[in-house]
């Protein structure tokens, strides 16, 4: 055989993976084969392959009689929409896709030349976990990786898409990056199988309710888009890295727009009268930025408050929102969480922040206080506090209590602070005040009902409005809602050349 020949046959022979019968059975189970995974992801005939030929290194267990060119991880560089990206797709059909010394080594060369290029990882998992006949070594792999997921955070963007099951140390890589895609019904994670589950806590539950797609989505909030196949997993990851830049150094891509009419008319109407009524800020969203461009993340966890990714004239911005239509907006462990976490990629990633505030406070209550609603509500005023990009409030009714200030208050670092003429910027709601303020004069009353809406009228006259705010200076400018729109534009172009000087340090100690 001459060597060109041997060469094609290994070539021949890590195109095919783990054979045509696993590959057909992996489609039986609805998904799709690392390398199809690949050619949906990647620009057309982008796609180059780094380390195609290698092999494992065991001896053991008769392992030297089942070798794999590639070793059950394709990985390599290519483009997405003309950009740079690098990529690995693990390979169910070879060993179960599970982790060898030479299986992470070719994911940790891909992320090493990912952070000297400032271009962005997107990882396809799809892994029994580490390979139990090479021990120790392919432990020491899946440390090699979360070192270099660590040291890659902030850096470039980090995208995990879960196409099969990943449990165990496996969960630590995707659990580190910034983003987590999981296809329904084939899909999940967790540290410990429901077997384990069943042997320590008595607990009988399937692999899909402890850790599939929709628990993730909507209990855990480990995952951020829980997808209805493959397809679409790969088609979100594509959305959301239009959003972002290449690296920590950039600037996200620009897209064309055409500035048209920017008044908003259906906005000066979206406000019940009863300022106990719910309505859907998400509609609020929609009107304010470009058209069809808000990408929601996290959707199905922390309702009571929405994050996600949008677009105002072309360029990209971080939205977030408390959820009117959802315990009334009010900020709890989950959606500060959540807030949070968005806000840190965003400002880590130069995206602009707009913020819309309709919140009455912090959830009470003895679930909340023992779980730790004190540290975790801090999360989120510390990464608002913290974060330097560009960021605009928009207060469009309730802004109470210690609530106002965590939503991007001009006290801790708005650079423009708007409110609608329908905003109320209060210590608390104007009942509850007019209860602690006239006590004495309510109950001396003849009538304390009566007493108690003529105080709770004049509280709202002097307080539960934005011009006491404005007057401050907390306040920019109280706007027409139909003009929002219109301020937003001008406004994120006024901060683009924004530059923050910060004190030097190491990094600040933010309260996990």
């Amino acid at each position: 055989m001459t060597k060109i020949n041997l060469l094609k046959e290994n070539i021949a022979l890590a195109m095919q993976g783990g054979g045509e019968k696993r590959i057909e059975a992996q489609h039986k189970k609805g998904k799709l084969s690392a390398r199809e995974r690949l050619q949906l992801l990647l620009d057309e005939g982008s796609f180059e392959e780094i380390g195609m030929l290698v092999t494992h290194r065991c001896k053991d267990f008769g392992m030297e009689n089942e070798v794999y060119p590639g070793d059950g991880v394709v990985t390599g560089y290519g483009t997405i929409n003309g950009r740079l990206v690098y990529v690995y797709s693990q390979d169910f059909t070879v060993f179960g896709g599970s982790l060898s010394e030479t299986h992470a080594e070719k994911i940790v060369k891909i992320m090493e030349l990912a952070l000297q290029n400032g271009a962005p990882v997107v990882g396809l998992n799809d892994s029994g976990g580490a390979r139990i006949q090479e021990g120790v070594v392919s432990l020491g792999g899946y440390a090699d990786i979360f070192h270099r997921n660590v040291q890659a955070s902030g850096v470039v963007p980090q995208i995990s898409a879960i196409l099969g099951p990943c449990a165990g140390g496996a969960v630590y890589s995707p659990a580190i990056t910034d983003f987590i895609l999981m296809a329904q019904n084939t899909s999940y994670m967790f540290v410990t199988g429901p077997n384990v589950v069943k042997t320590v806590t008595h607990e009988t539950v399937t692999s899909e309710e402890l850790g599939g797609a929709l628990t993730h989505a909507s209990k855990s909030g480990v995952t951020h888009f829980a997808c209805h196949n493959e397809v679409e997993c790969i088609n979100n990851i594509k959305q959301l890295l239009s959003y972002m830049p290449q690296n920590c150094e950039e600037d996200a891509p620009v897209y064309a727009y055409d500035a048209t009419e920017e008044s908003r008319p259906t906005l000066d109407d979206i406000i019940p009268e009863n300022p106990n009524q719910p309505y859907d800020i998400k509609e609020v969203i929609s009107e304010l930025v470009d058209a069809d461009s808000f990408l929601e993340v996290h959707k199905d966890f922390a309702e009571n408050i929405v994050v996600g990714f949008a677009r105002i004239g072309g360029r990209s911005i971080g939205v977030v929102a408390n959820q009117p239509a959802f315990l009334a907006g009010v900020l709890d462990i989950n959606s500060s969480r959540k807030g949070a976490r968005f806000v840190r990629f965003c400002d880590a990633f130069n995206i602009p922040l707009l913020v819309l505030v309709d919140v009455p406070g912090f959830l009470p209550g003895t679930d909340q206080e023992w779980n730790g609603i004190i540290i975790n509500g801090a999360k989120l005023l510390y990464a608002l506090s913290e974060a330097t990009v560009p960021k605009i409030t928009v207060i469009t009714r309730k802004a109470y209590g210690g609530a106002y200030d965590v939503m991007n208050s001009k006290h801790i670092g708005a650079d423009l602070n708007y409110a609608w003429p329908t905003a109320e910027i209060a210590v608390m709601g104007a009942k509850g005040a007019a209860e602690i303020i006239f006590k004495k004069e309510i109950s001396e009353a003849t009538d304390p009902e009566e007493k108690l809406k003529e105080k709770e009228s004049d509280y709202t006259e002097k307080f539960a409005n934005p011009y006491r705010a404005a007057a401050r200076g907390y306040i920019d400018e109280v706007i027409l809602p139909s003009n929002t729109r219109n301020k937003l534009l001008k406004g994120f172009k006024m901060l683009e050349n924004k530059v923050a000087k910060m004190p030097k340090r190491k990094h600040g100690n933010i309260p996990l």
